[in-house]
């Protein structure tokens, strides 16, 4: 497609982060990478649909205001979830199959939306001059002759751009990611020369010779603006309430000896295993820094570490990573997702007391 060269770049940068943030998260290597763009319309594309979709609405705010949509095959946001949900291989085949979603994979598969947004927001602010910022908003499904097209739903109508990227994942057949732009927000991300004649949809050149919308998609649009109870509409939790801790770790008498160590701060304890719904221990509390222990550091405490920075992307938590084994490509992988201090275990008491009395910036007894 001719022009925004720009954009293109942005687009090209998030979502190859996406794919390799969100592949940590699943323990699976993930790539998604840009590969067409063209100039569509909202009766076009979901005019060549043939399978459901989901569509997730993402509100980009401050200088550059409106919104735009991410577009996932129904049967990639299957497997993408009960890979994340550790679905056994041969239900995640039925399931894709019959096309069965149900509301844990609606969660799982939020957690790589939010992911993914995590990525977007770092690109577009790193080349906006952080005068972006970028809100998801809750999925919904379209299923093609199912659902009824209106004015406003599953997004309103108008001129898109389309930037459809292809999912890559050893052992699997997935489809597209499509980000869909209105041009009226094209033009604020990357603002184009004056053209005597704007070009009407499907006649801008295009490096795609798809049609716009083929392959599976799917979602939905909620309200502009609108948030969901007790956080703001990604399902992030914001930051409010009670100073806390929160300690994650699968083995409740470590778990304890943790407890037992930060009992001093006079914060509340949060505790929880690697499996908790970490959104939930968020909600409502100020979360002055998390302690996260495991035998192994392995891909699931990493991704622990990454829905953490996820969904408080703001400002995240300083994060406390501890662990029996340790590999040198484990502790580059924990720095690298957010983890701001090693701990070998066994680790004393007074040890740990110190590294929180230095994060939590509490005077020394």
């Amino acid at each position: 497609m001719d022009g925004y060269t720009t954009l293109h770049e942005m687009l090209e940068s998030a979502l190859k982060q996406a794919g390799e943030e969100s592949g940590m998260l699943l323990g699976q290597e993930l790539s998604i990478a840009l590969s067409d763009s063209l100039a569509t319309s909202k009766t076009s594309f979901f005019g060549c649909l043939d399978d459901a979709c989901f569509i997730l609405g993402v509100e980009s705010g401050e200088s550059y205001r409106g919104h735009f949509y991410l577009v996932f095959s129904l049967r990639d946001a299957i497997v993408l979830s009960s890979i994340l949900l550790g679905i056994p291989p041969a239900r995640i085949q039925e399931k894709k199959r019959l096309s069965i979603i149900e509301s844990d994979d609606i969660d799982a598969f939020s957690e790589i939306a939010n992911m993914i947004n995590g990525s977007f927001n770092t690109v577009f602010q790193g080349s906006l001059s952080n005068k972006a910022r970028l809100k998801l908003l809750p999925p919904k499904k379209f299923i093609p002759e199912v659902d009824q097209l209106s004015e406003e739903e599953p997004l309103p109508e108008g001129d898109y751009l389309m930037f459809r990227s292809k999912l890559e994942m050893p052992g699997q057949e997935l489809n597209h990611l499509d980000v869909l732009i209105p041009v009226a927000l094209a033009k604020l991300f990357d603002p184009q020369p004056e053209s005597p004649e704007e070009s009407p949809p499907g006649e801008v050149p295009s490096k795609s010779s798809d049609k716009p919308g083929s392959g599976a998609r799917n979602p939905g649009r909620a309200d502009d603006g609108e948030e969901t109870e007790g956080g703001s509409a990604d399902g992030g939790a914001e930051e409010g309430g009670v100073d806390s801790i929160v300690i994650l770790e699968d083995d409740e008498a470590e778990r304890q000896q943790m407890v037992e160590a930060v009992g001093f701060t006079g914060y509340q304890i949060v505790e929880g295993s690697l499996n908790s719904d970490i959104k939930e221990l968020f909600s409502g509390r100020t979360v002055r820094l998390v302690l996260i222990g495991s035998l192994d550091a392995d891909d699931r405490e990493l991704a622990t570490c990454i829905k953490i920075n996820a969904i408080r992307q703001d400002s995240p938590p300083p994060i406390i990573m501890s662990a029996h084994r340790w590999t040198r490509t484990a502790v580059l992988k924990a720095l690298k997702y957010g983890a701001r201090e090693i701990i070998i275990k066994p680790c004393g008491q007074e040890e740990l007391a110190a590294k929180v009395r230095r994060f939590c910036k509490l005077p020394a007894p």
